[in-house]
């Protein structure tokens, strides 16, 4: 299959510009001005961007938690990224407690294979670590799972002691991979919990006032001491809070290797959303939790400063009707996680560009080319250039639309209600390719399946 884009204007990282391009099979092969060769297929960009396919760092499909599991699956989930302009989603697999990281990685396999239509690579979650098996790490990454996430929240059921931290730390530097940390105080935010509950506090907002912003500062600045003392490659996932935010920029300051994601909800939503009446505010229950609406220019300026390094979702979707509500009584009970791979480009081109915040530059940065950096996909993923993967949107600048569970062009998530219902914004993914397919086409699936499992390179390694 061949592609021919024409008349687009080309914009990446580091360049703008008007060309067209080329694409055989899945890869692209030219760029160049009015190329006149015989295509399969014709595509006429004029008055469009032509950028590479978004990336989204982090996603959690088909993942339990909680007694239930979370409302995307790797068909559904890839196929509503995909609308939205994503062409590449990384998820967490997941050790069980006591047993290998490789059966997790099996697991996971299982989970996706067959079922997504775009490229998927996966980072593993860690739940414990002894010294006989930090040989896994290793295995990991020659197995394409190059970085670790860890947690310091959630007692008893994914938090690791410091101990653990740093043994993992060291090894994961040792084999050129990464950190990811879920960076919260958890042990503290319990006690917390144990206080407002017994003063029967027990409503959707007590969520985000048991974890105060403070609680996740400490929890970066924890992360980051230990990063420093083991030499490895840190990145916070979800920063949320203007007090996180400083200890990334102290840490940056002093030369240590960390990095940082923010999320559109903490961007575009803030605590006030906890308050809706009827249980409304449940809808909005995830971890961390949102903040207080003056947090969200410090995140834009951190991202406009290269102190948080991409934008990614933490996509994690449970519906309101028959999972959320599971928590009616009990903040504690209410799912943690909320819908919206599907609307990351679009959120991100409103509120960066269109509000005249970021570059267009930037903005491709921090959706696409930033996480491929991090993670081991550039240049396959990431970019347009000649080699690269063929995976690209043709993104119309100027159509508005109103997100909602309504509206089909911007709703294909497998959940009952919209993080951003009502939120209008400019800019749509029209026609999205992954590998040099056309997979959707303004609003409406061409095809489904065909992604692929991505092996990501080692920190500092290229990914041909």
């Amino acid at each position: 299959m061949s592609v021919l884009i024409k008349n687009g204007r080309i914009v990446t990282a580091t360049d703008d510009y008007f060309a067209d391009i080329y694409i055989e099979s899945d890869t692209v092969t030219e760029i160049g001005k009015c190329i006149e060769r015989p295509a399969d297929r014709v595509i006429d960009a004029t008055g469009r961007l032509v950028i590479p396919g978004g990336i989204d760092a982090h996603t959690h499909f088909d993942m339990p938690f909680g007694g239930t599991v979370s409302a995307d699956d790797f068909e559904s989930g890839t196929l509503a990224a995909a609308h939205g302009g994503t062409t590449t989603i990384i998820d967490f697999a997941i050790q069980t407690k006591g047993k290998s990281t490789l059966e997790g990685l099996e697991t996971w396999h299982k989970k996706a294979d067959g079922k997504a239509t775009i490229d998927y690579a996966f980072h593993m979650i860690v739940t414990d670590m002894e010294e006989e098996r930090l040989l896994e790490l290793g295995r990991l990454a020659d197995e394409g799972v190059t970085s670790y996430k860890l947690f310091m929240a959630y007692p008893g059921v994914l938090y690791v002691d410091d101990g653990t931290l740093y043994r993992v730390f060291r090894k994961a530097g040792e084999n050129r991979t990464r950190i990811c940390m879920h960076a919260e105080n958890g042990i503290v935010i319990d006690e917390i919990v144990k206080a407002a509950v017994a003063d029967g506090k027990l409503e959707p907002k007590y969520h985000a006032l048991t974890r105060p912003t403070r609680m996740e500062a400490e929890g970066v600045h924890r992360a980051i001491a230990i990063a420093e003392v083991a030499d490895v490659p840190l990145y916070i996932v979800h920063l949320s809070s203007a007090d996180a935010l400083e200890e990334v920029k102290r840490g940056r300051a002093r030369g240590v290797d960390v990095v940082a994601e923010t999320c559109p909800q903490y961007l575009f939503l803030d605590q006030s959303y906890y308050e809706r009446p009827n249980f409304d505010g449940a809808k909005f229950v995830m971890t961390p939790a949102l903040r207080e609406k003056w947090n969200q220019e410090l995140l834009w300026q951190g991202l406009k400063f290269n102190h948080l390094a991409n934008v990614a979702t933490d996509h994690c979707p449970f519906c309101f009707k028959d999972q959320k509500t599971l928590g009616r009584d009990d903040f504690r009970k209410i799912p943690n996680g909320a819908p919206g791979v599907e609307n990351r480009m679009s959120l991100m081109f409103q509120g960066a560009v269109v509000e005249n915040r970021l570059s267009l530059n930037r903005w491709v940065e921090i959706t696409s080319t930033a996480a491929a950096k991090t993670f081991g996909l550039f240049p396959k993923k990431g970019t347009i250039a000649v080699g690269s993967d063929a995976d690209i949107v043709v993104f119309n600048p100027n159509r508005k639309e109103t997100i909602g569970v309504g509206n089909p062009f911007t709703h294909h998530m497998r959940v009952d209600y919209s993080t951003y219902e009502g939120f209008e914004v400019q800019g749509w993914s029209e026609i999205v390719l992954s590998r040099g397919r056309v997979i959707c086409e303004n609003g409406s699936r061409v095809t489904t399946g065909g992604g692929q499992f991505i092996k990501r390179a080692r920190v500092g390694e290229l990914l041909r």
